[in-house]
């Protein structure tokens, strides 16, 4: 996947934050998943960690509640 960033305001919670409260941020997100992550977070679904996986794996967008999104590249097409 990419290896650039992209900005996108997403809620720190309050678990992982050094103050103990939920707060939010600009962070630099992996451009190639920025759009959904961006998108999660408009829709108020919380996140604890994402990652496209740098070509080494799978990506995952792990959720408040524990559930894994798993991030796939696209199959190249058949010719």
């Amino acid at each position: 996947m990419c290896k650039i960033t992209k900005k996108v305001r997403v809620k720190i919670l309050a678990d992982l934050s050094h103050s103990g409260r939920s707060y939010w941020k600009e962070c630099q997100i992996d451009a190639c998943i920025a759009d959904i992550v961006m998108a999660l977070q408009n829709g108020g679904i919380n996140m604890r960690h994402s990652c496209c996986g740098h070509d080494k794996g799978p990506g995952d967008i792990i959720l408040e509640d524990g559930i894994v999104l798993t991030i796939t590249k696209p199959k190249a097409p058949e010719k």
